[in-house]
């Protein structure tokens, strides 16, 4: 790079030939389709999503002198927008169904993946997203039931997503080097999910339970609702297992409890 990169925008840019071709192939563009790529870096990535000619394709990248490297490589070929991914307003192409590629800041990516999740017709708003996570986000957010990583994450990405883990990548795949292993997910969003009224109900659940993980659920629950019992008869749960013993559809239909009170 012929400038420093900056460490609290989580600048880690992707160098390894192999490992963008893979990004690239998997997602299956094709001349109908929308491209989003979000921290595209100095375009090593977007350089071979190009050589796939998808109908349009925009860029969003927080820093200028990047922008400005972008728009002399690749001038009027992709449309660049100069934002940030985090405060960025997404409603235009809210019915676009792009592809969304995402090299994901470290600091940042939880709160990027819950933004999108929260997207109201996200089948709509994206057709497929192939995003790349620190390796152990991306094992919180693809963890199983009776896990040590399953939690807040886990639940909350697979209300809406289908998720597969496609590869690990090591550190020296990119410039810097991170001092962590990277992992590629996708995503495709739901056409059928679990409705719940508002997904602020379903985060404030599940921070009340994951809050204390070791503990039995009978506290959440006790806090949660003044008729826990009721509760624990219509989901027949056993009120010594832990939050991490309660599956994504539980938390679901506690949710939907929990909102149906409240409302």
């Amino acid at each position: 790079m012929s400038f420093a990169t900056k460490k609290n925008l989580g600048q880690n840019f992707l160098i390894d030939e192999k490992v963008i071709d893979i990004i690239t192939n998997i997602a299956n563009i094709d001349s109908k389709d929308e491209v989003l790529e979000v921290g595209p870096g100095a375009g090593a990535l977007t350089h071979s999503i190009l050589k796939k000619k998808p109908k349009y394709f925009t860029v969003i990248e927080k820093d200028q002198r990047l922008v400005n490297i972008l728009n002399d490589k690749y001038g009027e070929k992709i449309n660049i927008i100069n934002d940030d991914m985090m405060k960025f307003s997404y409603k235009k192409f809210e019915k676009s169904k792009l592809i969304i590629f995402g090299n994901l800041p470290y600091n940042i990516s939880t709160q990027i993946l819950a933004k999108w999740i929260k997207i109201s017709n996200l089948e709509q708003f994206c057709k497929k997203f192939i995003l790349m996570f620190q390796k152990e986000v991306a094992d919180r957010i693809i963890a199983d039931t009776n896990t040590k990583n399953y939690g807040r994450l886990s639940i909350l990405s697979n209300w809406k997503m289908e998720i597969e883990k496609i590869i690990d990548i090591e550190p020296n795949s990119f410039k810097p080097s991170p001092k962590v292993k990277s992992t590629l997910l996708t995503m495709v969003p739901k056409k059928k999910f679990y409705k719940i009224k508002n997904v602020k109900n379903l985060e404030h659940i599940t921070n009340v339970f994951f809050s204390q993980r070791r503990k039995m659920i009978k506290k959440p629950l006790k806090f949660l609702f003044g008729n826990h019992e009721d509760i624990t008869n219509k989901l027949s749960l056993d009120l010594n297992l832990r939050p991490q013993n309660l599956d994504n559809l539980t938390y679901y239909k506690i949710c939907e409890i929990y909102e149906n009170l409240t409302d």
